[in-house]
Order: structure tokens, then sequence, then C-alpha cells
């Protein structure tokens, strides 16, 4: 894809950018790297002697991001996951680094990208993966799962009160033949879904539900935090932007964890109780978008950043 067709405006961008205490000779990680939106500001902020590490699990987002950046040397890019970070970091013999950025969910280009199979706004082939190599895709998911867990995971993920319906239908329609476009599920979803003036496409929360799904984004997330959390210098800071409740619920469950509550006894001369102190929460409520931003970036309206700070 083009630079120049991959538009993608960062959220909370300022936010981000003091949220991360940027040293120039320090060495950030942007952990989805997408169009390069907030790397492009911080590689600016930092030294020569800084690095700024670019992790994505799609190779599209990485060639545009190494295009978007040339002009900077101290960028270095890796085809991965953000829930490898520790490994990626261990790989590249990297024992710390200054500060983390994790912008969770699908990005604008990709819903963008008519071909990728995220959009109900468009037919394509029923895909939804952001790393093309992966081998779940929504076609599988669709044609596979039982009516049960098709419904569970609309429901859970997709906070879709019509999940049963909606998974009845789609059990039902793949008797006479596979599902294997948008469209087709979009049509699906439509006949299952009474549609109410105001509440948006029927369709978004189910495809929502089966990208999240296909791409495994909520189970490894808390433990993903907490390995985020370890592979911090003394004083880094960790920025995480969610768009969705599970993705908040499971963030900020990680940052009391780690930031750990003493059940001790008051007047107890030391700890007992095996509370581990590894940092301290920035933001005790997450930081929202300003009604400027929602009304110039509608994929900001949903956002939220959490910030955690290592111990010295």
């Amino acid at each position: 894809m083009a630079v120049e067709n991959f538009n993608h405006v960062p959220v909370l961008l300022e936010e981000v950018l003091d949220g991360l205490h940027i040293k120039p000779d320090g060495i950030y990680v942007d952990g989805t790297l997408g169009g390069a939106g907030h790397s492009s500001q911080i590689v600016k902020r930092i030294a020569e002697k800084g690095l700024l590490l670019g992790i994505d699990r799609d190779e599209e987002a990485i060639c545009v991001a190494r295009e978007k950046l040339k002009e900077f040397e101290n960028v270095q890019f890796v085809h991965g996951n953000h829930d490898d970070i520790k490994e990626i970091l261990e790989e590249l013999d990297i024992s710390g680094v200054n500060g983390i950025l994790l912008d969770l969910g699908v990005s604008s280009y990709q819903l963008d990208e008519k071909n990728r199979g995220f959009s109900y706004m468009a037919d394509s082939q029923l895909d939804m993966r952001m790393d093309k190599t992966a081998l779940m895709t929504a076609k599988e998911v669709v044609n596979t799962y039982s009516e049960e867990k098709l419904a569970n995971l609309i429901y859970e993920y997709g906070e879709e009160r019509f999940s049963r319906k909606i998974a009845k239908n789609i059990c039902e329609y793949r008797k006479a033949k596979e599902i294997e476009t948008t469209l087709e599920l979009v049509k699906i979803i439509e006949k299952s879904v009474p549609r109410k003036k105001g509440e948006g496409h029927p369709a978004k929360r189910s495809f929502q539900a089966i990208r999240i799904e296909v791409n495994d984004e909520i189970k490894p997330l808390y433990q993903t935090i907490l390995d985020s959390i370890d592979c911090l210098k003394p004083q880094g800071r960790l920025c995480v932007i969610t768009f969705h409740s599970l993705e908040d619920r499971a963030v900020k469950k990680a940052f009391i964890e780690a930031e750990g509550r003493c059940t001790c006894p008051p007047g107890l001369p030391y700890c007992s109780c095996g509370c581990k102190h590894l940092g301290r929460i920035i933001t005790k409520k997450p930081i929202l978008p300003s009604e400027e931003e929602m009304a110039h970036n509608s994929r900001s309206k949903s956002a939220k950043l959490r910030i955690f700070e290592k111990a010295m």
C-alpha cells in the first residue's frame, strides 16, 4: 500500500507524548506501529543515541512505516506481536526500555482496506487477520464454530444483545453453503438485528467480536501488560490506549496487580503478605480525548489512555 493511501490519525497524541516522558537518549517501543502516527512524533523527540523500536503484526504496516520514517536512522522494525515483547527484546539484546506504547485494536487503514475483510461496509473475503501469515481467519470462525460458541463470543466481545439470534441464523445459513464474504455475513446479521435509528450499523458489534477472536486480542492482554512493565527501566513509562471495555478492564487489572496492594495489618514493621510493588499508576482515571479531538477524529470517541511508571 502507498504511504499516501495509508491514512492514520494518531489518537491522544499529545497525551501519549507527555505520558512517555521522552528522554533524548532513551529507548522507546511502539508495540502497535500501524501507520507510524505516534512513532513519527516519538522519533522526533529522541537523539541519535536514542532508539525507537516499532513492532507490528501487519507486514503492510511495517512497509509503510519504514517509508514514512526513512529519514531516521535510529529506528528498528520488527514483524511480530506485542504479546511477545519480552522475547523480541531478548532477541535484540535489549535489557530494558524507557517507554512502551500500545495502541490497541484495529487501525484505520485496516478498516479502509476493502480486501482485508475488517469492514462491514465493503464486500470482500472473510479474513480479518492483522497478520496475514496467521492461520485463523474470520471465515473459519463463522463456518466452524458451534452455535453456542458463536453466540458467546459475539455477546462477550461485541456486547451484542442479539448474539443468540445472530449465531442461530449463521448456523442455519451455512447448512446450505459456506459463508465466504463479508456481504453474506452482513445480510445474515441485518436479518437478525432490529435496526433502530441512531444505533449505527447492525453488523458493527459482531464484526468487532469476530475480529477480536481471529486476532486473539483479549486473552493474552493482561500478561502482555505485566510483561511490558517488566521490560521497563526504572522510571520507565507504559502508555496503553484501549477502545473496548474488555481491553480497558484487563489493563486496569494488570496495573493494579503491578502497583501492589499490601494487605498487612497497620503498624507491622515489615510486609509479610508477599505484596510486590513494581511501580505506580499515573492515571487513577483514564485520560479521555477532548471534545475537539472527538469532533475531528471519530475513532477517538471510545479511546482511553492509562499510564504506568516503573519503580526506581
